[in-house]
């Protein structure tokens, strides 16, 4: 979605999204797998130290980062709680698969997937991963992810329609991408569709409800159509995945306004 400055207190004046699209990346932080898929810091930090998830550290920080691989777990992870496991539940499954995932000692490492040399290229800024993320989806290398990533190079180059009918291809191909609900929705928010907008939000809140950034989002979408109800409640959701926002203030006053929409803020 697009920024549009300094956040403000008050609906329904314009309030900036808490994230712009989200594309599938080389690698991600602990914040940015606690935010996708809902899980504790804690959790994440025990599941590494036990080595069921892989993970390497950061350049010049000792913080781990997850590659794409272990984003494959992560969605595991996300398949079997909607299948009503619990963590313990879990994380016994994942330990008895680590040999699925484990490189074994002295293996000569593999060559890149179409895909995964066009992560690469795209966080460098190379033209060529749309060229390697068209061939992964010919290969039928992580389709629905190479659709989704194509649509945000679509997107950074002003071809909307394209990068509509990427998101669409990747949901074809994977109608549980999260990633690419999301994209739609704020394709659709800021193209003023409200309705498909919240459709989408709506969708990727069912498939990850620990998915904090898209309560945000969703609550500015309700509170334009009239909702006061579902955007609070949206809202105070955002609030409970998020304790720790660094505008958690500002959170409270417009629950607050949205709860007694009669009563300035103040």
């Amino acid at each position: 979605m697009k920024e549009t400055g300094n956040k403000v207190i008050s609906f329904p004046s314009p309030v900036p999204s808490k994230a712009d699209y989200q594309r599938v990346k080389s690698s991600y932080s602990i914040k940015e797998i606690k935010q996708l898929f809902g899980l504790s810091e804690k959790t994440i930090r025990r599941w590494t130290e036990q080595g069921i998830i892989q993970a390497s550290a950061a350049a010049g920080t000792s913080e781990s980062t997850y590659d794409f691989q272990a984003l494959t777990q992560f969605r595991r992870v996300r398949e079997l709680r909607s299948q009503g496991h619990t963590i313990r539940q879990i994380e016994a499954e994942l330990q008895g698969q680590l040999h699925l995932f484990r490189v074994e000692a002295g293996r000569v490492a593999r060559l890149l997937t179409p895909f995964e040399e066009a992560l690469l290229l795209h966080e460098q800024g190379d033209p060529k991963a749309a060229e390697h993320y068209l061939e992964a989806i010919n290969e039928g290398d992580n389709t629905a992810e190479a659709h989704c990533n194509l649509g945000i190079i679509n997107l950074e180059q002003g071809q909307l329609s394209k990068a509509l009918d990427n998101f669409t291809l990747s949901l074809k191909s994977d109608p549980r991408h999260v990633e690419a609900h999301y994209n739609l929705a704020n394709l659709y928010y800021d193209a003023g569709d409200l309705q498909l907008a919240r459709l989408h939000y709506e969708a990727a809140a069912q498939i990850e409800p620990g998915f904090s950034l898209v309560y945000f989002n969703l609550s500015l979408v309700y509170h334009k159509l009239g909702d006061l109800v579902a955007a609070s409640a949206t809202l105070d959701r955002y609030r409970q995945l998020e304790p720790e926002d660094e505008d958690i203030e500002m959170l409270n006053q417009l629950l607050k306004a949205m709860q007694h929409p009669s009563r300035p803020l103040g």
